[in-house]
């Protein structure tokens, strides 16, 4: 007895151990918007106020663009994932990207609200601020849901559509990085808002890649720190119990602007198999599949998949 009580004890110790240490490495609070701000929007980043809110975004290319390309990056994402593209598209076309409200150095909504209907009048606000009638719609993932029930709700400010490894249909994932799966346990809710384990961030990029050892460890460092900004872990866990997957997906077969889809043939977080609904719903659409890329195209392989875009406008 006094043998099995001794292992007992050891056992709870190397537990209680490995459990310290793990809450050493793992441990994460929240970052001020000032400690981020230096190293993630030098210029030509600005912040503009838009309903209370201290907008991160930029606005380059030529100024007499009647229809600027708005990009729309996906959860958990920032402006820095188009960058490649701006850098292609700002030569001819005025390009306007921003970290939307619960992600990047934008920080979360002041009413907690993250209902697709609140992100779709966030964004009519922001054109009228940005003096813009009509734009070309680009979205990745939830960026991508966010810009086709934009263009529901506003044909007329709408040009046209790219959707690239879009949101809209019913769950159907392949597989989930894990920081997505933990966000969606509430009972982690105390635990997620302290502890923020960067092989977590590393795991979860990796996942959303079709080349994983394209993953660097610059590219997982800025998932990282934008991930802690004062405010992003929470406003993620109330997106997720907010906005149900697949609303409004019937009503995709309505939309009747220009529409490319861009998708990725090894994407498990959003399959192939969605991007043949968007294709077949929204009739005159062109659809564009990479093979050996994944969730997040245009950020893998910006060059050869920008080029598709571009082509696109011309016409």
């Amino acid at each position: 007895m006094k043998r099995f009580a001794r292992m007992l004890l050891g056992l709870l110790l190397v537990f209680g151990l490995t459990l310290a240490a793990f809450v050493t490495l793992s441990w994460a609070p929240d970052r001020p918007l000032d400690e981020l701000t230096a190293r993630w929007a030098p210029p030509p980043s600005q912040f503009v106020e838009i309903d209370g809110m201290s907008v991160h975004l930029r606005d380059q290319g030529r100024r007499d663009d009647p229809e600027p390309i708005l990009l729309l990056h996906g959860t958990s994402a920032s402006l820095h994932t188009w960058e490649g593209w701006v850098k292609e598209l700002a030569r001819q076309r005025r390009v306007i990207s921003l970290d939307l409200p619960g992600f990047g150095l934008t920080g979360p909504f002041p009413d907690g609200d993250y209902r697709v209907e609140h992100y779709t009048h966030f964004l009519l606000a922001l054109l009228d601020h940005l003096r813009v009638n009509r734009v070309v719609l680009v979205g990745n993932s939830f960026g991508g849901q966010l810009a086709w029930r934009f263009a529901l709700a506003h044909p007329e400010r709408s040009a046209r559509l790219v959707l690239v490894d879009a949101a809209g249909y019913p769950r159907n994932a392949e597989s989930v990085p894990i920081g997505f799966r933990l966000a969606g346990i509430p009972a982690l809710a105390p635990l997620m808002g302290r502890l923020l384990p960067r092989s977590m961030i590393e795991s979860s990029v990796r996942n959303v890649y079709g080349d994983p050892d394209k993953v660097d460890d610059g590219l997982v460092e800025r998932y990282y720190q934008l991930t802690l900004r004062a405010g992003n872990r929470q406003a993620l866990r109330q997106r997720f119990a907010q906005a149900p997957s697949g609303e409004l997906h019937e009503r995709i077969g309505e939309l009747e602007l220009p529409t490319l889809i861009i998708w990725g043939g090894r994407d498990r977080l959003i399959p192939v198999s969605n991007a043949k609904r968007f294709a077949a719903d929204i009739e005159g659409s062109q659809l564009v599949l990479f093979e050996a890329l994944g969730h997040v195209p245009q950020e893998e392989e910006p060059q050869r998949t920008v080029a598709v875009l571009i082509s696109f406008l011309a016409r």
